[in-house]
Formats: C-alpha cells, sequence, structure tokens
C-alpha cells in the first residue's frame, strides 16, 4: 500500500547498481529492502536462492508500493550465476575478512558505482543472510568490501537497514543532495520601517508597564531588544503578529485594572450602603 509520501505524478527512478540478496530468510526484509531501493532510485534486484520460496507475499506487503522492483526482480538458483555480466562487484559485510581487497564505505562506493556505470559497466551491490551475512568466500568473489562506521560492539544491521543506508548515499549523490522540497518564501522580509514602527510600539508600551526600572541603562536595554529581533530575520507577517501579541497584552492588562477597579468601587459603595444602614 503507497504511503503518504507517495506521489504518483512523480518520475520514478531507476537504473543504479544492481542490488543482489544472497539466500535471504524473511519475505518481510526483502521487502524492506525493495523499499528503500524504491525510496533511493535503485531499481534492480537480483535474489539468488530465497529460503521462503518465490514469488513471496510478505515481499510484496514490505514493499509498500515499490511493486514495480519486485515485480521485475530475478531469481538465481547461486551467487556465481547472479553475478556472470558483471564487471564490479561490492561485498557488504561488517566484519573483517582477512582478505587483500580495498575496504570502503558507502559514499566512496556511491561515487566508483557512478563513474563505473557512466563509463558503461554494470556495478553490483551484495547482501548476504540476515543471520550470517556473506559467506568468506562469497565475499572472495567481489572486488572491493564495502562496509559502514558503525558501532563496533553492536554492528549487524537490519538488511532493509543496510540496504537503505548504501542506497541513500547512492541517491545523495546523483540527485546533488537536493531535497524534495523546501519550505516556500511566502512572506517577504519586514523592511527597517516596518522594524521601527514595530520597536515604537513594544518599546512605548515597555515603559508605560515600568519595564525599564533604569532611566541611565534604558538606552542600552532598548538596543539589546532591538537586537534580539534583528537576529531573526523578521517577516513582515511577523512584525504583523509581534504588534497583535503586544496589542492583546496592552488590552489585557486594561481590562484586568478595570475589573480590579470595578472590584474595588463596588466593595466601597457596599460599605458606604452598611455605615448608612447602621446610622
Amino acid at each position: 500500500m503507497p504511503g503518504a509520501g507517495t506521489d504518483s505524478t512523480k518520475p520514478w527512478h531507476e537504473g543504479g547498481p544492481v542490488v543482489i540478496l544472497v539466500e535471504p530468510q524473511l519475505g518481510e526484509n526483502i521487502g524492506s529492502a525493495v523499499r528503500a531501493m524504491g525510496n533511493f532510485g535503485l531499481s534492480q534486484l537480483r535474489i539468488v536462492n530465497p529460503r521462503e520460496g518465490w514469488p513471496n507475499p510478505k515481499a510484496v506487503t514490505f514493499a509498500s508500493g515499490a511493486d514495480r522492483i519486485l515485480e521485475e526482480a530475478q531469481i538465481f538458483p547461486d551467487l556465481r550465476s547472479a553475478i556472470a555480466d558483471l564487471n564490479f562487484l561490492a561485498a557488504a559485510t561488517a566484519r573483517e575478512r582477512g582478505m587483500q581487497k580495498t575496504v570502503i564505505g558507502a559514499d566512496t562506493m556511491a561515487t566508483e558505482a557512478a563513474e563505473r556505470i557512466s563509463a558503461g559497466e554494470k556495478v553490483g551491490l551484495l547482501f548476504g543472510r540476515e543471520r550470517t551475512g556473506l559467506y568468506t568466500e562469497e565475499v572472495s568473489l567481489a572486488d572491493v568490501i564495502l562496509t559502514l562506521p558503525v558501532n563496533p560492539a553492536f554492528a549487524s544491521l537490519n538488511l532493509g537497514m543496510a540496504v537503505a543506508v548504501v542506497s541513500y548515499e547512492w541517491f545523495k549523490l546523483v540527485s546533488a543532495g537536493a531535497l524534495p522540497f523546501q519550505q516556500p518564501d511566502r512572506y517577504v522580509l519586514a523592511d527597517k520601517g516596518d522594524l521601527l514602527a514595530f520597536f515604537d510600539h513594544v518599546e512605548r508600551e515597555l515603559d508605560a508597564a515600568l519595564f525599564f526600572r533604569s532611566k541611565e541603562k534604558q538606552p542600552v536595554t532598548t538596543r539589546n531588544i532591538r537586537n534580539i529581533f534583528h537576529r531573526v530575520g523578521l517577516t513582515r507577517q511577523d512584525v504583523a503578529t509581534l504588534h497583535g501579541m503586544v496589542a492583546a497584552l496592552v488590552e489585557g492588562r486594561e481590562k484586568r485594572v478595570a475589573r480590579t477597579a470595578a472590584r474595588l468601587g463596588t466593595g466601597a459603595e457596599a460599605g458606604a450602603r452598611g455605615e448608612d444602614d447602621g446610622g
């Protein structure tokens, strides 16, 4: 089922490195990996000997709308046949394997993959089983080892998470880090005239509320207040809102004063009537 971030009007990003899952154990993890691929623009999936067979309904559920990747996924009986047409392969592992292979992170892998794909090569990202990861002989078939800077005391990542991190670095590179949306500039910044009018307003009311307890320190305090608002970068809408806030505070204070005066007046009148009656 498509999530809240799904927009069928936007183009679907395809291509990138081939993601190869070796003997994945759970359909849920396959689906989570596929969802991550869809999030970050990878579309080519190969699955080697999935434990629960294929197709897998749970994979569809957890893919959350990235069905086209599942529908086009290729199933292979063994790893050799799954990588036969690739020119460059990175094996993802959290463990040192004692091999003379270059070890790179996901960001470096993204750069390497982009350069090779641009040159017409086919690049693969190899991920192992949920419980045991890749076997050493499987890692030996790769050109480089791909690993992540994780907590050494707890380095095991869920399959979907591992695919998500590597896929994210790929898409961040090819999209130049462009975010999908920005906050629209609906309001223009306040000009100096707007700010000066607001300063006059707030300083006048602060003075009336006896905020400035020392006339000698009032100029310094006033400058500090103005600097606070200058640092914010107020828009015209912000200034209008602040004017309204100050006006509401003043009106509330005046109403409280009026209510207090009315209560005191009522009490005095009642006392006067009592004295007259007692006379």
